[in-house]
């Protein structure tokens, strides 16, 4: 009996990994990079199809992969409004991006995503299905929160997570996003412009 439930329980880990991939075949855009797939467009929560290219503003496009469900996008989305209240005033586009393939039936279903905006109060700001990944595959986003900002030019400028305190906005000590769009906004070099995203992994479904 032992045996047998050994032998379902491998069964079970080995579909779990054939099902799903966290995106470590995709390698995540480097500093310099141009943004790909910038005319690929996404339905959004509000019922509009948006490309990555209708985002830009003056100074450039922030993109934040996010979800309904992570533990740190819970504990990190509550910055999301200040999040675009800074983008806004370094006039740069902003949109959050649902990548979660696998849980399109579920957690992440497109009604799951409206409810979850309205309920954690960023209704305002674009929040788009990201069919079959592959926006996040062209991105190489692993996480849920992972932060992309790009110049005017496309070009990525910062890359990595929003601060060093995902558990409390107030002792965050390093406010590396809002700092990376004061000083792109500004024109200043972004120290750091690569940082460690923390978060759950982007659930794609694998093919």
């Amino acid at each position: 009996m032992k045996k047998l439930g050994f032998v379902i329980a491998t069964a079970l880990a080995v579909l779990i990994v054939f099902a799903f991939s966290g995106g470590e075949e995709y390698e995540t855009l480097k500093i310099g990079s141009k943004a790909p797939k910038i005319d690929y467009e996404m339905e959004s929560t509000q019922g509009e199809m948006v490309s990555v290219k209708s985002l830009m503003k003056e100074n450039g496009t922030l993109i934040i992969y996010s979800c309904n469900t992570c533990p740190f996008v819970i504990a990190w989305e509550d910055r999301y409004p200040e999040i675009a209240g800074w983008a806004e005033s370094a006039k740069v586009g902003f949109a959050l991006i649902n990548s979660n393939e696998a849980k399109r039936q579920g957690d992440d279903s497109m009604e799951e995503m409206k409810n979850h905006a309205a309920e954690k109060g960023y209704p305002d700001i674009p929040y788009l299905v990201d069919n079959n990944s592959e926006l996040a595959n062209a991105y190489g986003a692993k996480t849920t929160p992972h932060v992309f900002l790009f110049d005017k030019n496309w070009k990525l400028v910062y890359e990595g997570a929003i601060d060093n305190n995902h558990k409390d906005m107030n002792a965050a000590d390093q406010p590396y996003l809002k700092n990376a769009l004061k000083n792109l906004s500004e024109g200043n070099v972004i120290d750091p412009n690569d940082t460690k995203a923390l978060g759950c992994s982007i659930k794609r479904v694998k093919i």
